[in-house]
């Protein structure tokens, strides 16, 4: 039987392209705010686009906050993308204004800091926000990751979690934890902790790599 999954539909984030990767992995998708229908799912993906605070603000408009720590207390598994991996951590902070997140994990999402790690640049900015595809450093044991571990992702963002905390952290076996760096800088681009995952990449816009992610989660529900 097809793994139901709930992809959450609070305002924010790409609800019909995340709709067709999951369709595509063989997965029974209902897009909803619904509470129960998303608490009794075998999965819930959390979408996520735009600023840390009006993704907060929206998530806690249809209980969503509730919903994610309701769901992990009862072990069901649940998938943040970009902004909806963010907003599990303990706080963003975007233009000097700090929000609370979700508190599922501690850490701080902030804005990035690349500078160019070419020789004899002089130590030059780069863009932000980071965009485009970039690899990946995945811990050994990831489900997420089983068998694309040495692929490409597609990222497009201009705050990350750049120092993960692990002091604090709910389990008592620590996450995995998957680096990517764009020049000099170091951010989290996803992490497995129980039945909670998440990744800063697109996985909907990765290609092969992104459904063949998207397949490994939906097969582990």
């Amino acid at each position: 039987m097809s793994k139901k999954v709930v992809l959450l539909d609070y305002g924010s984030g790409n609800i019909r392209s995340g709709e067709r990767a999951l369709q595509r992995v063989g997965a029974d998708v209902t897009v909803t705010s619904d509470f129960d229908a998303a608490l009794n799912a075998d999965g819930l993906l959390v979408p996520g686009v735009g600023a840390f605070e009006a993704c907060m603000t929206g998530l806690k408009g249809v209980r969503g906050d509730v919903l994610v720590d309701r769901r992990l207390t009862g072990g069901r598994p649940v998938l943040g993308i970009c902004v909806g991996m963010q907003i599990l951590f303990a706080r963003g902070i975007e233009h000097g204004v700090e929000t609370e997140g979700c508190e599922q994990w501690p850490g701080t999402v902030e804005r990035l800091q690349p500078l160019t790690d070419r020789v004899g640049s002089g130590g030059k900015a780069l863009p932000v926000p980071h965009m485009g595809w970039n690899t990946v450093d995945v811990p050994a044991g990831s489900t997420l990751f089983d068998g694309i571990e040495k692929e490409r992702f597609y990222f497009v963002h201009s705050y990350g979690v750049r120092e993960w905390e692990l002091e604090g952290a709910r389990e008592s076996v620590a996450p995995l934890v998957t680096w990517t760096r764009y020049g000099t800088d170091r951010f989290v681009a996803a992490v497995e902790n129980g039945p909670l995952s998440a990744t800063q990449f697109h996985p909907e816009k990765s290609g092969d790599a992104g459904a063949a992610l998207l397949a490994n989660w939906v097969r582990s529900l």
